[in-house]
């Protein structure tokens, strides 16, 4: 019996499809975050975020995220990540979240702008917020000082 033999462009395509594959699972597996010249970078795949770290208003915890609708985006096991729709406000809100499970922090910039995030590692989270924390306490004090 003679077997067909498959053209080589063929298997170079299933070869670069998978790879992409791999590549945007990789990206989009965990948040990755940066705080350099005063702004707060947070990446994961697609979805970016670049936050100054002056127009932080204010940064808490929280257990739950609220009701929201995805405009795009993914949910994946514990993973939610993505641009969505807040159902009260309707106001567009990004969330980085890769443990659904843990506290996240909840970041208002820019007197509206809402983003969600936390880390898979819980320790490191605990750390961004403390580093986000310092930096609106030192922007409140800043500004409390050039208002005298």
């Amino acid at each position: 019996m003679k077997s067909k033999k498959r053209h080589w462009l063929w298997n170079v395509l299933i070869i670069l499809t998978v790879a992409l594959c791999v590549f945007a699972f990789v990206e989009h597996y965990k948040n990755w975050h940066k705080i350099e010249d005063g702004n707060l970078k947070i990446y994961s795949g697609i979805y970016y975020q670049k936050i100054p770290l002056m127009e932080l208003d204010s940064v808490v915890w929280v257990e739950k995220l609220p009701e929201m609708e995805r405009s795009n985006g993914f949910s994946w096991m514990e993973k939610e990540k993505g641009v969505f729709k807040d159902s009260v406000t309707n106001a567009k809100v990004y969330v980085f979240v890769d443990d659904l499970y843990q506290q996240k922090i909840k970041v208002v910039h820019h007197d509206s702008l809402k983003l969600y995030v936390n880390l898979q590692d819980s320790l490191k989270t605990e750390e961004l917020f403390a580093i986000l924390r310092t930096e609106l306490m030192n922007n409140q004090e800043t500004a409390r000082g050039t208002d005298k």
